[in-house]
């Protein structure tokens, strides 16, 4: 991915005065290969990093699945700032599972002169199964922030993919509920043969139109967006058991459709702050690794 041919971002193509893009340090990759060994135990096989990105080892300390690899994506940059570019590649092999998150919110900095840019990808082999489960990303006053996704999974395999946004620092001094310059997301979903599933794209530019209208965000201030790639069995009872609601007293809404193709769920959830989001997204988390692997989610560590 070009990510400076994007149109939306053509606006913000200067190059930054200090560090310009490509100077060592701010462009990070990580490529995580999960798979199983000899004795049938999900192993993180291969590891590569280049910094800022950072990942140490693979964790076992979920009580529910025991056997489960969980990594934490770490940062030694700082927040993100302009003209970074950074790259994540997972990829879990036939019959392996992994959880994968973040140690932290992901900042994204006051840009002037360019934009930061995240590519993805998540592969999912046959009958292998993924959790991504990241802490929020905030935009600050004048970001601009591009990033794109994309989902590989077989018809057996099983992603949950989720991605939580706040409006701003919005107890920052005088608030910056909605200051940021651009943020445009991509995610789309496909077979490994290539067969294109799905793709959702928003743009949002609060300048020249204010996501606090009604259809948008509407008041709130947290936005989550889950996809859900998996067997259509699954998918079907996933719908089935997940009640859309609003709750004004809460401040909370979510709804829940279908992907096309048969292919899974999409789940959004809209809040006034991000601790009763994250604690939604994670239920439907657990209700996903319940219904694949007869397994719930276990609590979240009470720092996080």
């Amino acid at each position: 991915m070009n990510p400076a041919a994007a149109k939306e971002m053509r606006p913000y193509l200067e190059e930054p005065k200090a560090m310009p893009v490509g100077t060592p340090g701010k462009v990070g990759y990580l490529f995580l290969g999960f798979e199983l060994d000899a004795d049938g135990k999900s192993i993180l096989r291969d590891l590569e990093r280049h910094a800022p990105l950072i990942v140490q080892q693979e964790l076992y300390f979920d009580e529910q699945m025991p056997e489960m690899p969980c990594v934490y994506v770490l940062s030694s940059g700082g927040p993100n700032v302009d003209g970074d570019r950074y790259t994540q590649h997972v990829v879990v092999r036939d019959g392996a599972f992994a959880h994968v998150s973040t140690g932290a919110a992901t900042k994204l900095a006051e840009m002037r002169y360019n934009f930061s840019a995240l590519e993805q990808r998540f592969e999912a082999g046959r009958d292998a199964y993924l959790e991504y489960l990241p802490e929020p990303t905030i935009p600050c006053r004048n970001t601009r922030y591009i990033s794109r996704t994309k989902l590989v999974a077989d018809p057996s395999a099983t992603i949950f993919y989720s991605e939580i946004f706040l409006s701003g620092r919005k107890y920052y001094r005088d608030g910056e509920r909605f200051r940021y310059d651009i943020l445009s997301v991509r995610t789309e979903g496909e077979r490994p043969d290539g067969e294109r599933l799905f793709r959702e794209k928003f743009v949002i530019r609060p300048e020249r139109q204010s996501p606090e209208t009604i259809g948008a965000m509407n008041g709130y201030d947290v936005f989550a967006n889950v996809v859900v790639l998996t067997p259509e069995e699954h998918a079907e009872a996933l719908y089935a058991a997940t009640e859309p609601f609003i709750d004004p007293v809460r401040r909370l809404a979510a709804g829940i459709t279908r992907l096309p193709g048969r292919s899974g769920v999409l789940y959004k959830v809209l809040g006034a702050e991000s601790g009763p989001v994250k604690r939604l997204v994670r239920e439907f988390c657990s209700a996903v690794r319940l219904r694949v692997k007869g397994k719930p989610l276990p609590e979240e560590f009470p720092w996080r």
